[in-house]
């Protein structure tokens, strides 16, 4: 039995049609930037790949997860403390 739990890490992209690259492209783009399926669509289509929106939400929802796994140790940790001045109340 094929569980998605139990996937070959040292190959995530084994059985795709598109290339590794162009899928973490698109998906990382579609998490860093404001961009709907759509846009994702007709930008990898002015680049010469003929896309679905479908396909790349399915990358998304595959891809994103693991994508924010192995990014998170090496972002910038932030103070989560703010400080308001100069405020008052009538």
């Amino acid at each position: 039995m094929a569980n998605k739990k139990y996937k070959d890490k040292s190959k995530p992209f084994k059985w795709k049609q598109t290339i590794g690259d162009i899928i973490l492209w698109l998906v990382s783009w579609y998490s860093r930037y404001a961009l709907s399926y759509r846009d994702l669509k007709e930008i990898a289509a002015e680049r010469g790949f003929k896309l679905d929106h479908s396909t790349i939400y399915r990358w998304v929802q595959e891809y994103a997860p693991e994508i924010n796994k192995r990014t998170k140790p090496f972002l910038k940790n932030t103070c989560n403390s703010w400080k308001l001045d100069e405020t008052y109340k009538k």
